[in-house]
């Protein structure tokens, strides 16, 4: 038990640094690099973005992840004692008004709505998502 969480929150932290890494550097290559920038489309990724949307989805994995050892928990005792309903009603407040506000900022005009979808999707589904496990938590 302990030794395999420690080795996983080693593993998480290199992976987290890693991360910010990466997007460091990306930002300070696009800074240096203004002067020559090159048009591209709207439907492309420059490596800042895709490194954001890689986050969102490693973000949203773990999000969703996270629910799952209390679940699988309480199935197995057949039991929630123990759980704090507090904490689990506030992350439903969060989640849902987060996802709500996603989805009411979302663009008025049809052309605009799938891409936006699109690039917001790993955050929709971790608030939603995790909302909809934190429903079988209570």
């Amino acid at each position: 038990g302990s030794k395999s969480l420690k080795n996983f929150c080693i593993t998480w932290t290199v992976v987290c640094v890693a991360l910010c890494v990466i997007v460091l550097c990306q930002l300070l290559l696009r800074n240096q690099d203004q002067s020559t920038v090159i048009e591209r489309s709207n439907n492309s990724l420059d490596m800042i973005e895709m490194s954001g949307f890689i986050c969102g989805y490693i973000s949203c994995v773990f999000y969703l992840g996270s629910r799952f050892p209390q679940l699988y928990k309480n199935f197995r005792r057949r039991s929630t004692e123990g759980t704090s309903y507090l904490l689990f009603a506030l992350a439903m407040m969060g989640n849902c008004t987060y996802g709500l506000s996603l989805v009411l900022k979302m663009p008025a005009t049809k052309s605009f709505r799938a891409l936006y979808f699109l690039h917001h999707l790993p955050w929709l589904i971790g608030s939603f998502g995790v909302l909809f496990l934190d429903v079988f938590v209570s």
